[in-house]
């Protein structure tokens, strides 16, 4: 048992474990950043052009089911925009790492005085 228990402490305290906690906790805060910003900006643009519909409202009743169409048009919606948003981060990211690629690149790397001694040494052996 106490094997066990210093496994699962090895294991609940690695770097991996505690990154993805934090992700997920920031991905739920996101998520409701995206929701707000979706439900009280965008769709009221997206209502004027409509005609004033507002999709959350939309639904059928069958028998005696309600059937909320209009709901998981509003979450369709919502992947979307979040998709977009992360598109639009990673593509920022990428792009910030191209840049630094670029200028490692662009610089020259510096010789040590060994290097250049023995690039001597060899020339002259040539000669």
């Amino acid at each position: 048992m106490q094997n066990f228990i210093t496994e699962f402490k090895a294991f609940a305290v690695r770097g991996n474990v505690v990154d993805l906690a934090l992700a997920v906790i920031i991905g739920g805060a996101f998520g409701k950043i995206v929701s707000s910003l979706v439900d009280n900006i965008v769709m009221p643009f997206v209502g004027i052009f409509l005609g004033g519909i507002n999709f959350s409202g939309l639904s059928f009743t069958f028998g005696s089911v309600v059937i909320k169409y209009g709901v998981f048009i509003q979450s369709m919606i919502d992947f979307v925009i979040i998709a977009l948003v992360i598109f639009l981060g990673i593509k920022m990211i990428n792009r910030l790492i191209q840049h630094e690629e670029e200028n490692a690149e662009a610089q020259p790397v510096p010789i040590s005085e060994e290097i250049q001694l023995l690039t001597e040494i060899r020339d002259l052996l040539k000669k």
